[in-house]
């Protein structure tokens, strides 16, 4: 069994698409959602569409549940506050219904998702550090946790003390604990643009994050004519 776990879609249908062909071509035989699916780009309903249809575990991000409210957005930054403006106005009743039942955490077979940190997961905690995964790993009850939220690929160790891995590759060892982030499909941030996602080898007990190309031009272009802020189809050049 091999898992694709991909997640911080950030309505780029380019992006997902991307990872969703790769998955088939690393012959995934099941998939993951980490939430996030909407959100900054210009393509919430396709992506929720697929998603939806796959009928794959998906758990709910930020952006999923700030879609859904009808709260003022007066304390997100300009470019925050128009972007989810747009969003919200492009979702149907039936669509910001799926996401508002959407769990924040679920164990899937032998490991655990959640979108930001498994301590407190509704407060949206972004986990940059090993002292942010401390905090998670207390409340990890299975060996690998998959996150996302940070937009940032990074494996967390636990043994006798919890440090960051180098690299994006692990093999799995009996006796420590794994919190894992798969990075973004739809707006990297670790300044690589490529898309991100993470496969979990059951048998082999190996997880690998990959990176992939995909028609930035055209989600950039699609951002402009949408009439979001442009500054949302630049930084997905940079990843950032």
């Amino acid at each position: 069994m091999r898992y694709a776990i991909f997640g911080d879609i950030h309505a780029n249908l380019e992006g997902l698409q991307a990872v969703l062909e790769d998955a088939q071509d690393m012959e995934c035989t099941d998939f993951v959602c980490l939430g996030d699916i909407v959100g900054y780009s210009s393509n919430p309903v396709e992506c929720l569409d697929i998603v939806r249809d796959m009928g794959c575990p998906v758990i709910k991000g930020n952006h999923d549940e700030e879609a859904v409210l009808d709260t003022s957005l007066e304390g997100l930054n300009p470019l925050a506050k128009q972007a989810m403006e747009w969003t919200r106005a492009q979702l149907s009743e039936e669509n910001k219904e799926y996401l508002r039942n959407l769990k924040l955490v679920r164990q899937v077979s032998d490991f655990t998702i959640v979108h930001s940190s498994l301590d407190t997961p509704g407060n949206w905690t972004y986990v940059t550090n090993k002292f942010d995964a401390m905090a998670s790993f207390s409340y990890q009850f299975t060996q690998l946790c998959f996150y996302g939220h940070t937009h940032f690929p990074r494996i967390y160790e636990k043994a006798d003390s919890v440090q960051p891995l180098e690299g994006t590759d692990v093999d799995i060892e009996m006796g420590k604990k794994y919190f894992i982030n798969c990075g973004s499909a739809g707006q990297p941030r670790d300044g690589d643009w490529r898309a991100a996602y993470a496969i979990y080898d059951v048998e082999e007990q190996h997880v690998s994050i990959r990176r992939l190309e995909y028609d930035i031009q055209k989600t950039q272009q699609k951002i402009l004519d949408s009439g979001l802020p442009e500054m949302l189809a630049h930084r997905l050049a940079i990843g950032k």
